[in-house]
Formats: structure tokens, sequence, C-alpha cells
């Protein structure tokens, strides 16, 4: 049965790739139906066994913290009446949303809960990353496969339409959060073998297709994303070799020069490959950033349907709810009242994900989201401290993973789609791991 519930996780992460993602009603349900059945599993597992083993890392305290004032945000504590209706009020503009919320979180939480009890072994581990960077590779062989060959509605999944999304995503920056999920951990298994060296052209050949999707998909988002896990992977790489070793002062001088070059010639070669397959599409879209971002120019219409007009109608939310904000899940029902613009079109999220916490949680969401960051970043530091061999490598590579979400979260929302949340819940359950053993799966 331990090793069924580990086989179910990979389907798991696996088959919520699929459908766009994970998006639909349906298909959201049939993915937390399926984390409750692997849990039952668990407790048959540990009534077998005899024994439970149930572990609660830091990192997933403020996850859990969340769940709470989400559901706390959709008790009604009275009602009105509208238009000859009696409505019960909440804190949340949208109570059944924030309860949603709140299970689908849960869902994610339990399903870390169970990656960090049977990920038991480091060939485990290896065959959970290796399964990431598979569905990350065949979305992006997916993804240039339609770029080229699609020319009409409908390419093996019905919603998919030409020049709107890419592969199974209906967003483009929705399958860029899956690639620099990808790409962390491929940069980290690749560059901290552990006696793999006959395995660096398989990560090489999944890093350049991973790569060459990402470019092509034009998200400046995961561009930019892109770019600081290049950055950071220069310092962090060079720092696990030096680890352990007494470095004298020239020799550190000597170090930190070597790291400046390499992440400059690292910047160099993907700026110049950026040119080379992004060419005047990449251009163009760099050039459109000040007119989302700038306070002024608005358009005739005024849709209000760029990143400036969200950004400020979200800071609206916050400042007249700044205690709790409005309820996580009912953006899309109170951004109306702050939103200045025709109508024509209603945001359903703030296109900033740590806006989009300010806006629906109000101060208390902020708390939950710094204390979440100090903790990742203490959990990140211990688990680089004792984690060995593969593990080590695994562990770099989420942190890597982690970093590229976190820049590309404060202009996009790829952590509402269930396939990224999910696999970054994987990027914690691996950040938390205790020192595994070697053995079978």
């Amino acid at each position: 049965m331990d090793g069924v519930i580990f086989a179910g996780l990979i389907i798991l992460i696996g088959l919520t790739a699929v459908p766009y993602g994970t998006v639909e009603p349906w298909s959201e349900a049939v993915f937390e139906c399926a984390v409750l059945a692997l849990a039952g599993l668990w407790v048959i597992h540990g009534l077998l066994t005899g024994g439970w083993r149930v572990e609660i890392p830091r990192i997933f305290l403020p996850l859990i913290a969340l769940v709470g004032l989400a559901l706390i945000q959709s008790l009604s504590f009275g009602h009105t009446v509208v238009a000859g209706v009696s409505v019960g009020r909440a804190i949340s503009a949208d109570p059944f949303e924030s309860r949603l919320f709140a299970l689908k979180l849960s869902s994610l939480i339990l399903a870390g809960l169970l990656l960090l009890r049977f990920i038991s072994t480091r060939r485990r581990l290896r065959v959970i990353v290796y399964v990431i960077i598979a569905v990350a590779v065949a979305s992006a062989l997916f993804g240039i496969a339609r770029q080229t060959g699609q020319h009409g509605p409908g390419f093996f999944l019905p919603a998919l339409r030409p020049a709107i999304g890419y592969a199974q995503f209906i967003n483009k920056n929705h399958f860029a959060f899956l690639m620099e999920m990808a790409m962390g951990l491929v940069m980290g298994v690749a560059f901290v073998p552990e006696n793999n060296k006959e395995r660096l052209p398989f990560f090489l050949s999944a890093l350049l297709v991973i790569w060459a999707a990402l470019v092509l998909s034009f998200s400046r988002g995961g561009l930019l994303a892109m770019v600081a896990q290049i950055v950071c992977a220069a310092f962090l790489l060079l720092n696990a070799k030096a680890t352990g070793r007494a470095l004298e002062d020239s020799r550190g001088k000597i170090l930190t020069v070597a790291r400046i070059g390499i992440a400059g010639a690292l910047l160099l070669a993907v700026a110049g490959g950026v040119v080379w397959l992004g060419g005047d599409q990449i251009a163009t879209g760099v050039e459109t950033v000040s007119t989302e971002i700038a306070l002024s120019d608005r358009t005739e219409l005024h849709e209000g349907a760029r990143r400036r007009d969200i950004w400020r109608a979200s800071w609206g939310m916050f400042k007249a709810h700044p205690l709790a904000g409005t309820g996580f899940g009912g953006y899309w029902a109170e951004v109306p009242t702050f939103h200045e613009a025709s109508g024509a079109v209603t945001p359903q999220q703030a296109h900033n994900d740590y806006l989009e916490i300010l806006a629906s949680g109000g101060i208390a969401g902020l708390a939950l989201l710094v204390w979440f960051a100090i903790a990742l970043v203490r959990q990140a530091r211990a688990s680089l401290s004792v984690s060995r061999g593969f593990q080590r490598a695994a562990t770099l590579g989420a942190i890597l993973s982690v970093i590229g979400v976190g820049v590309h979260s404060v202009f996009d929302f790829g952590l509402h789609i269930t396939v990224n949340a999910l696999i970054f819940v994987v990027l914690l359950a691996i950040l938390s791991l205790r020192p595994l053993p070697s053995g079978n799966i």
C-alpha cells in the first residue's frame, strides 16, 4: 500500500497537467477527490502498520492558517435584505468562493503532507523530480507543436484557440510558471551531479527544450523570472561547490570574480538566444510594458484591462477593507466597486499575487505572507545544511524554482492554476524533507 500511495501521487501530478492545467470546476473536483482518496489510503495504511508518522513542517503552518482565515471570512454574521431577498453578511464578498478556496488549498496542503510521508528514500525523490521534468518537457514539446501546427480551433483539447495561450494552457503566463519550476529543478540536478555524469546530456536536452518553449511563449514575466533564476543559479551552485572547504581570502575573491563572470556569460548567452528565437514579438512585448504600468495614457474605450488599472483597483480594495480584506475567492465580486473603467471587462485576479493577498486578506493576509516568507527562507537554509548528494541537488533546484515563481508572481497569478500550485507544493515538500536514506521505491 505504501507503493500504491506513492504511485498515486505520481499519477496525480501527471494527470493534473493535462486538462488545461486543471482549471475547470469538474477537473478541480476530481483533483480534490483524488487527494482525499489517497489520504484515505494513508489512514488505512496507518491502521495496518500500527503506526502513524504525521509531520507538519513549519513551512506549511502559514498555509494552514490561511485556510482558517478563508473559512472565517466565509462565516455569516447576520443578514440584510437586498431587493426583497434576505442575504447573509460576511467578511468575504463571495462566501461560497471563499469556502471553495479553503477546500482547494486544504487539498494542496494534504497532497504536500502525503508527499512528505511517502518520499521516504532518495530513489523516490529522484522519481518525483524526474516526473516533474518529464511533465514540463512534454508540455513544452506540445506547445511548440501547437505553435507551429495549429490553424483552427481545437488542438487535441477543444478549448485551445490559435495564438491564445500556450501548450495546454489557456494563458501563456501560466505555462511559463510550469517551465520556471521545472527549469529550476533541472539546473539543480544537472550541475550538482551525484556520480551521474552519464545523465548530463539528458538534463541539458531537457533544459534546452524547456528554455526554448519558455522563450517562444513570449511571456515577459517568464523571461524576467528566468533571468533571475540564472543569476541566482550562478551564485547558489558555486556556493554549493565551495561548501565544506575553508577558503582563504584570496580564494574567496577569486570565487566571487568567477561567480560574476559565469553569471555574466550565462546572461549574455541567454539574451542572445532570446533575441534569436523571440525576435520582434518579444521586442514588441517589452515596448508595451510601460504602457501597462504607467499611471496615465488611458485607452479610448477605457476598459481598464491593463495592469496599472487593476493594481489601482486592488489597492483601493485594501484601503477600504484593511484588516481582513474582501475574502479569498471574492476578489472578482468586490473589484467592480473600485475598478474605474467602462465595465466591459471585470478583472478576475489582481495580476499580482502579493497585491491580491493584500486585497483579499488585508493585514491578516499580509501577516501570513510574511510568516510564510520567513519560514521558507529558514527551511531552505536548514535543508541545504543537512542534505547531501541528489537530495542537496534537488533542494538547490527547488530553491531556484521558488525564486522564479516569486519573481513572476509580481506580474501574474500562475499559482491559481491547480497543476502549478501542486508542483509548488511538491517544491515545498522537497525543501521540508529530512535527510533521506537510499533504498528501493
